[in-house]
């Protein structure tokens, strides 16, 4: 009889795997052969036994739970051998539903894009997708089914080290990011081979933890969560991510991973987001810590209430909801909801079909060795460096230059380049990363002669290393000096309260701009760092971030102007950490500083100025433009008609270039107040030496549109200020109009 059930089983999951239905017909099918514990088993997630981003939990029984049924997902499984092992034993279970693998594929899988905060700062959304695209394919060849990316939080606070998971401080320009980066990953929909789910997260406000401690608190208004922090996250449902990450903070006093609020209210209820929700890593057992819950079962209880679909390595669905079932403390249609969302994506990747369709090995060494991918690196690499100074047209460095000394501790590591979240790929070395040092090596070739000296370490007040590098500048025809930050003093659990350039690095530059030699600076960092020294003394300066594999070309490439440098910040820079927060749409006071030298009885500190080091926008090029012919069609618009914007662009110096044009907007009077400036628009241009464009904007009623008092969504007549700058500060035209009824 046992014998005989079995086989009726197999040939139901064969019948449902390849009948024409819908899918949502198909998961009915499965739910109802499960069991309770089966259903449970669905909604959790561990570890593998290697590689782990969390704290570990020490669990023997793996094999036996996902026989069991017990087990639907691992995370930190890669490699078409190790999944197939995995999925092989998934299949020795009783329904033989597919195991989901996991992964952080943050900025690349085996090819390393720049970090994402660099990649923001490219602000070339094509570029930006491009590099979610490629990772999708080579993560999807390798195994991975989901990617736990994008991060989209809001973050204007450099001391949190998460800054450079994400797209900086606007809500704007972060939407946009968010919508490409899910559009990459997930491709042309999920079930293609090259696609993986994409996971937005970390919902919701993390970026804006107190203090800029990670895992900390958020204590904020409605209304600026609304407008700042929510925007990238709807942005993420409207591309069609498939998944969602829960946040580790509290959020106004209640824990982002039990927040029925945010999960049930806003992200399934009025986004009608249809994927499912997983928990951060062990973030459901965590609510115990934050003092929210007693014990493991009610914080089972609580999260599952929620919305949080499936439980990150807590183990606290796994050893408590069935529990709750019993007590009449959890319905089971919450169970059977969270379980649909999880088989429909099992499903839509097409696992039922084919468990072991993404476990294809000739298909991953093709997609691992794909020289177009390394192409594409050196190219979004070379989109993110921002050029912040450049005296006296010091770059792009001439191709006659006979001597260069390559000075610093960021010079010859390779791993350095590739920066925190980078994936450990299995049989995979370091080689194919591209040093500072290769990069220049390759581009010189054996026409200028390279001469280094490390200096100094990153940390550490050690000095012995000066002498060699002066010696060496006084060598040289020009110097490049590269320092920054180690590539994992910027990630999770990286926050600093001292964010300047470490150690003796800005010291060993003052020894080198002392021998009289023209002297570039590198600085390689995951987040804005503090250099005042440096800003203010140096004749050049690259923030080059964390680039990935190809950062050595992709700097040798912009060094000497095989391409012009084209990005522009996407947070602003502080001059010290006592400016922090500091950032471009802020709210103005009742009294206001106006300028540096307004500063009596106003919104100021005394001893600093009002402006940041470098603001949200700003980045330079090695050529020059020109904005003119501000022309608006209309200088009164009724709330739901449009106005078309115009702006003529030329290239005004000798190199072809590309610049970044921004369009800014102030609402001058609001029932509530408005920020001094909003980011409405950019368009990234390409010109040509000379070449003269005309670009077009259309402002509408969403671009004027704010949340009010009550929370609702309004555009309020009145009168509107439009600015067309390079960057916040920059700004080089300006215009206004009316908002009529």
């Amino acid at each position: 009889m046992k014998l005989f059930f079995l086989s009726l089983t197999f040939c139901s999951i064969g019948f449902y795997a390849t009948a024409q239905r819908t899918i949502d017909q198909r998961v009915d099918s499965v739910l109802k052969l499960m069991t309770l514990d089966e259903k449970i088993g669905q909604m959790n997630q561990y570890n593998d036994d290697w590689n782990a981003t969390g704290p570990v939990t020490l669990d023997s029984t793996k094999r036996q739970q996902l026989r069991n049924g017990q087990l639907g997902s691992l995370l930190n499984c890669v490699g078409t051998r190790r999944t197939r092992v995995w999925q092989e034993v998934a299949m020795q279970s009783r329904l033989k539903i597919p195991l989901l693998f996991g992964q952080d594929v943050i900025h690349g899988y085996k090819t390393t894009f720049p970090i994402p905060l660099a990649e923001a700062a490219s602000w070339d959304l094509e570029a930006i997708e491009l590099s979610a695209r490629i990772a999708a394919t080579e993560a999807s060849s390798a195994g991975v089914h989901w990617t736990f990316a994008p991060m989209v939080d809001i973050a204007r606070d450099p001391r949190w080290g998460r800054v450079m998971e994400g797209a900086g401080e606007d809500p704007y320009l972060g939407s946009k990011i968010a919508f490409a980066r899910v559009k990459g990953f997930q491709g042309n929909g999920l079930g293609n081979t090259n696609a993986v789910m994409a996971c937005a997260k970390h919902f919701a406000a993390y970026g804006a933890a107190i203090g800029g401690r990670d895992y900390n608190s958020v204590d904020m208004s409605e209304r600026m969560l609304w407008e700042v922090y929510l925007p990238p996250f709807k942005a993420a449902v409207d591309a069609g991510a498939a998944t969602f990450m829960n946040a580790f903070n509290d959020l106004n006093g209640v824990p982002a991973t039990g927040n029925r609020y945010l999960q049930r209210d806003i992200l399934k209820g009025k986004w009608k987001f249809n994927g499912f929700v997983v928990s951060d890593w062990g973030s459901i057992g965590e609510m115990i810590q934050h003092g929210n819950v007693k014990n493991e079962y009610e914080a089972a209880l609580s999260a599952v209430t929620a919305g949080s679909d499936m439980d990150m390595e807590s183990r606290c669905y796994r050893n408590n909801l069935a529990q709750g079932v019993k007590d009449k403390k959890v319905p089971v249609r919450l169970i059977d909801d969270a379980v649909r969302r999880i088989l429909r994506k099992k499903f839509e990747l097409g696992l039922f079909d084919d468990p072991f369709r993404f476990c294809d090995a000739q298909r991953e060494q093709a997609a691992l060795n794909n020289p177009a991918h390394t192409a594409a690196a050196r190219q979004v690499a070379a989109k993110s460096i921002v050029l912040l100074k450049n005296e006296k047209n010091l770059l792009p460095l001439s191709k006659n230059t006979k001597t260069i000394a390559f000075i610093g501790p960021l010079v010859k590591p390779k791993k350095q380049n590739k920066g925190f979240w980078d994936v450990e790929v299995p049989g995979v070395d370091s080689n194919f990363i591209v040093s500072q040092w290769e990069g220049l090596q390759n581009k010189v070739g054996n026409t200028a002669t390279l001469l280094y000296a490390k200096g100094c370490d990153i940390e550490g007040d050690d000095r012995s290393g000066f002498a060699e590098a002066i010696e060496v500048a006084k060598k040289s025809d020009v110097v490049i000096l590269s320092i920054g930050e180690r590539r994992d003093m910027s990630g999770e659990a990286k926050s600093r309260s001292n964010i300047n350039i470490p150690g003796v690095q800005e010291d060993l530059l003052k020894e080198l701009l002392a021998t009289g030699k023209p002297v570039v600076v590198l600085i390689n960092a995951g987040r804005p760092l503090v250099f005042d020294y440096t800003a203010e003394h140096a004749p050049a300066i690259l923030y080059t971030w964390w680039l990935g594999s190809e950062a050595g070309n992709a700097i040798a490439d912009v060094l000497f102007g095989d391409y012009n440098p084209s990005a522009k910040l996407p947070i602003s820079f502080p001059r010290s950490v006592g400016q922090v927060p500091i950032y471009y749409s802020h709210f103005n006071t009742g009294r206001p500083a106006g300028n540096d030298d307004d500063k009596n009885y106003r919104s100021a500190y005394n001893d600093l100025s009002i402006y940041p080091q470098y603001e949200f926008g700003y980045g330079l090029s090695y050529t020059t433009f020109q904005y003119s012919n501000l022309e608006l069609s209309k200088r009164k618009m009724r709330i739901h008609e449009k106005i078309e914007v115009s702006v003529t662009i030329r290239n005004t110096g000798a190199y072809d270039g590309e610049d970044v044009v921004q369009l800014y907007l102030r609402d001058k009077v609001g029932s509530v107040v408005r920020p001094v400036q909003e980011l409405k628009d950019f368009a990234k241009v390409k010109l040509k030496a000379g070449e003269s464009k005309t670009l077009r904007f259309v402002i509408d009623k969403e671009k004027l549109s704010f949340y009010n008092q009550p929370l609702q969504w309004v555009a309020e007549p009145g009168d509107f200020e439009l600015m067309i700058g390079a960057s916040a500060r920059d700004i080089r035209l300006r215009d206004r109009f009316e908002l009529v009824q």
